[in-house]
């Protein structure tokens, strides 16, 4: 290991901003965490495996979402990232933003051309289908993210004109623009505001933060905001928690009316803006630690596995879930997520789950790649197979 750690960094180039890796890899960890500890299954009397929620019984818990819903930090990073690409770029916009259409799209078509196959596969094998529909479900789950990433980066070029003119300002519009779609839809008029006005917050309620990460790597956001967005972001969190009511969770809870995420409420929002402030507040300290080679190398190695572990860390859960519900009820695998021995079931398990990815991106990493030696009819049959794959899970 400290022969890697002393390759990695050797390798690393003076310029490299170790803190905004650092912190997007915090972020990345944050998902399959999250996705693991925040979801669960029951076991129904045929066998078969259903979602479920340790949310739904421990209301506890609602704070530990608030530690791992990190992606206002991931789309902070990313609209920082971006804008330093974008400034750099050789060619067209069109060639900068196809280049990263490609590396997002790639592991995508990867994961969901090969659940494609392993749907019949597990069928023939005796897997019940209520079990491959909770399967495909909890795949697919994720990678809603890529699509909005892909839709907020395609907007960069206005986000660095927006951030020109406005400077630490330039979020602040889509921070009311989400206000007043939950005013219209939680508000005194609610029940006569159509359910399709939320889908109004998807995008602006994701841009925030990326727009945030804009102006951040353009130096218009310095310590002086980062400080207001901290305080100001906290404040918000704690008025619409206590005043207004909003669900505790930022997870979609099994059962609950409200949700915070999908799409972001205000809530999101306020979390998502005292992190970024928080992030920004931190980065030269975690830039200091993070010379570390011991510390780096880890890092490193996250962020070149990113969509790795996007696109396959429910495939892991599921790999020891799936077998495990043949067995019948399994601690922490395939029993009830609605005791505290379940708690502690599912943390010892976590290991296992984060062994089983390791082994899985051993082989998917080559998706992240760019597929060279793929023929057009490979990439057609991929195209396909993941097409199927989407009919069949959202169907």
């Amino acid at each position: 290991m400290k022969t890697l750690a002393r390759t990695i960094e050797a390798r690393t180039p003076a310029h490299r901003d170790r803190a905004v890796d650092g912190l997007r890899a915090l972020a990345l960890l944050a998902v399959p965490t999250g996705h693991w500890l925040l979801g669960g299954f029951t076991l129904d009397a045929d066998g078969a495996i259903h979602n479920a929620s340790p949310l739904s019984a421990f209301g506890f818990f609602a704070p530990v979402s608030w530690v791992l819903q990190m992606l206002g930090i991931f789309f902070l990073v990313g609209g920082y990232a971006s804008v330093l690409s974008y400034e750099r770029r050789a060619g067209s916009t069109g060639a900068w933003l196809r280049g990263r259409i490609a590396r997002l799209g790639r592991p995508v078509l990867g994961v969901t051309a090969v659940w494609a196959v392993l749907v019949p596969v597990l069928h023939t094998a005796g897997v019940p289908d209520d079990t491959l529909r909770t399967a495909s479900t909890l795949v697919v789950q994720p990678l809603w993210f890529v699509g909005v990433y892909l839709a907020v980066t395609a907007l960069t070029p206005y986000c660095v004109r927006a951030a020109h003119r406005l400077g630490a300002w330039a979020a602040a519009p889509l921070l009311a623009s989400v206000a007043v779609v939950d005013l219209l839809r939680y508000g005194p008029y609610a029940e006569a505001v159509p359910s399709w006005l939320s889908v109004l917050n998807i995008l602006p309620g994701w841009l925030f933060a990326y727009q945030l990460g804009v102006s951040w790597g353009l130096r218009k956001v310095g310590p002086r905001h980062a400080r207001a967005l901290l305080l100001g972001g906290g404040a918000l969190f704690a008025v619409l928690l206590l005043v207004f009511h909003y669900p505790a969770s930022m997870v979609g809870v099994p059962g609950e009316a409200r949700t915070n995420s999908h799409p972001p409420s205000l809530l999101v929002l306020a979390l998502a803006a005292a992190q970024s402030g928080a992030a920004i507040l931190v980065r030269d300290r975690l830039g200091r630690l993070l010379r570390r080679p011991a510390l780096w190398a880890p890092v490193v190695v996250v962020n070149l596995s990113a969509m790795t572990i996007l696109c396959w860390h429910q495939t892991a859960m599921l790999a020891a879930a799936v077998p495990a519900s043949f067995l019948g009820p399994v601690a922490g695998l395939t029993t009830a997520p609605d005791t505290l021995g379940w708690i502690a079931a599912r943390l010892a398990w976590m290991p296992l789950f984060a062994g089983l990815l390791l082994l899985i991106g051993r082989y998917a990493r080559g998706f992240e790649t760019p597929w060279t030696h793929a023929s057009a009819v490979r990439r057609s049959a991929a195209g396909l197979l993941a097409v199927g794959f989407a009919v069949y899970a959202l169907g």
